[in-house]
């Protein structure tokens, strides 16, 4: 588990005893900085060398061009870095790796120095936050290529290719201008890019902003590569769209669970006739829902959708002021895997807000077996 502020890398043991999770051992920040000079780490994947590679946001001081990818041994000691010197990418964030296609590619979130101090849209005008995805030679570690996503792929968060092994194309989620961004390999052996799908910005009224975006946090691509899922951590919807075509999605579900614009909160949006509206969003068991959908995991069947609400608690604090106070809660998606359709489950519902030391924020899931966000096969 990186500890993205920290620096920390904990390492729980889960197999012993499934039930009581232990800790095991806890990477110190200071000999990672000192071996590789990254911190901020973020994403992890095992490689099927047996080492664990993690992608660094920075340098210790926040500085993006410190990034990179460490590497910790199968017993969580520090190797090293991954890719090449003089191979880092101008921003980090996320990555995903196509062995078939000896290629791995990453996104890019921002410098540390700015995201961690809050959403300020001077420090994109400034260039501290990404655009772009770069392509690296697998196993290598050489940066191959970079693709600029333009003013239409700010801020590009979660990246997947497909799962199945022998495609060479994928989706990226950039989370400011709210577009699904689809890679994809050239007849020539490069790599290139396509709008895939967009989220409007709303019009709105009593919030900082005239217009809304809808903020894509999280997505992920269900185990058979026939739906792909994504939230909108303002505008409050999860969405689902088959990509049997991955040129051509086609959206087959969506549902409101919280946001901005949910029916009683002050905010509101414009329809196209000028009308004032709000989402309606169900309580559950109960509980109205809080802050807006961010990380979401899918059941190994495709049946079940599980959304949590906290996406980065200096982010929480300044969008959705309540949710440190109150605590994260974890929802139910019932999925139509045949005809597609999200339905929330009425009887499921987690809340973390009774934790025993307060309310806590929940963010990431994982199965212990391995999932549709962390299974890369080979």
């Amino acid at each position: 588990m990186p500890s993205l502020l920290s620096s920390r890398v904990y390492v729980v043991d889960t197999a012993t005893d499934p039930r009581a999770p232990a800790l095991h051992k806890v990477v110190d920040p200071t000999e990672i900085a000192e071996k590789t000079g990254l911190a901020y780490p973020h994403t992890s994947h095992c490689l099927a060398s047996g080492d664990i590679m993690i992608s660094c946001l920075g340098d210790p001081q926040g500085n993006a061009k410190g990034n990179g990818f460490l590497l910790l041994d199968s017993e969580f000691n520090v190797k090293g870095r991954w890719e090449k010197p003089g191979h880092s990418p101008a921003f980090g964030y996320d990555y995903w790796y196509q062995p078939r296609h000896k290629t791995m590619i990453s996104s890019s979130w921002g410098a540390p120095c700015a995201f961690s101090k809050g959403f300020d849209l001077q420090h994109v005008k400034d260039g501290l936050y990404g655009r772009h995805l770069s392509v690296y030679s697998w196993p290598d570690g050489e940066l191959k290529q970079t693709l600029d996503l333009g003013d239409s792929g700010l801020l590009p968060l979660e990246i997947r290719f497909l799962h199945d092994p022998s495609k060479d194309t994928g989706f990226v989620g950039c989370a400011l201008t709210s577009n699904m961004v689809r890679f994809f390999k050239t007849a020539d052996g490069s790599w290139s890019h396509e709008l895939s799908i967009s989220v409007k910005p709303l019009k709105v009224k009593n919030w900082i902003l005239p217009e809304m975006p809808g903020l894509i946090t999280d997505f992920l691509l269900s185990l058979d590569d026939r739906y792909l899922y994504f939230v909108n951590w303002l505008h409050g919807d999860i969405r689902q769209y088959n990509i049997e075509d991955p040129a051509n999605p086609i959206l087959t579900g969506q549902v409101w669970v919280g946001g901005l614009l949910q029916k009683g909160s002050d905010v509101v949006y414009l329809t196209d006739d000028g009308e004032e509206a709000q989402f309606d969003v169900p309580s559950v068991k109960g509980n109205r829902l809080r802050g807006g959908p961010q990380m979401i995991q899918l059941s190994l069947d495709g049946k079940r959708l599980y959304v949590t609400n906290s996406l980065f608690s200096v982010w929480d604090n300044q969008f959705y002021p309540d949710l440190a106070k109150k605590g994260s809660h974890m929802l139910q998606i019932d999925v139509d895997t045949e005809k597609g359709g999200l339905s929330i489950n009425p009887d499921f519902f987690v809340d973390f807000g009774s934790e025993p030391d307060g309310p806590a924020l929940a963010h990431e899931m994982r199965y212990p077996g391995g999932d549709c966000t962390s299974d890369i096969w080979i």
